[in-house]
């Protein structure tokens, strides 16, 4: 297997700073406490866990997006169509109130994860993408989980 480069090892890992404060600010209220005074309720609990999970749910659209600008033109059309389900799932389904948001997320997350296997295997992907992608993701569902179980 080949090992994850260590700079999108460093950043995919700061990027779930956000998932992992949110959950442990909802979890432990001194801590949400604390975060509502210094950083303003938006940036606390289930507010960041959720609006940041839109965001990168629609982030890593654009990211299988480039993966499929490897594809041959024959099939390109096919990774383009599909990199863009996530942003749509997100769009359509982030909403209401937190729990049904933490689901929908959650289930985009694992959708997410099926067409990162999928464009692995297409040859699209890095070699180490679905090794560092497991393991982010198994931490943001976990994250998702604290507001979905609310």
């Amino acid at each position: 297997m080949t090992a994850i480069p260590r700079a999108p090892l460093i950043l995919g890992l700061a990027g779930l700073i956000p998932f992992l404060w949110g959950a442990a600010s909802e979890l432990l209220p001194a801590l949400g406490d604390f975060g509502i005074r210094t950083l303003g309720p938006r940036f606390v609990g289930p507010y960041v866990t959720l609006s940041y999970g839109t965001v990168i749910l629609a982030f890593m659209s654009g990211v299988l997006w480039g993966f499929a600008t490897r594809a041959a033109p024959g099939t390109a059309a096919v990774g383009h169509a599909l990199s863009v389900i996530p942003a749509l799932w997100a769009f359509v389904f982030v909403g209401g109130g937190p729990v049904s948001a933490a689901i929908y997320l959650i289930a985009g997350f694992l959708g997410l994860l099926l067409l990162d296997a999928a464009f692995a295997a297409w040859g699209l992907a890095p070699p180490w993408w679905l090794r560092l992608r497991l393991g982010l993701t198994a931490v943001v569902v976990g994250c998702l989980a604290v507001p979905a179980l609310a």
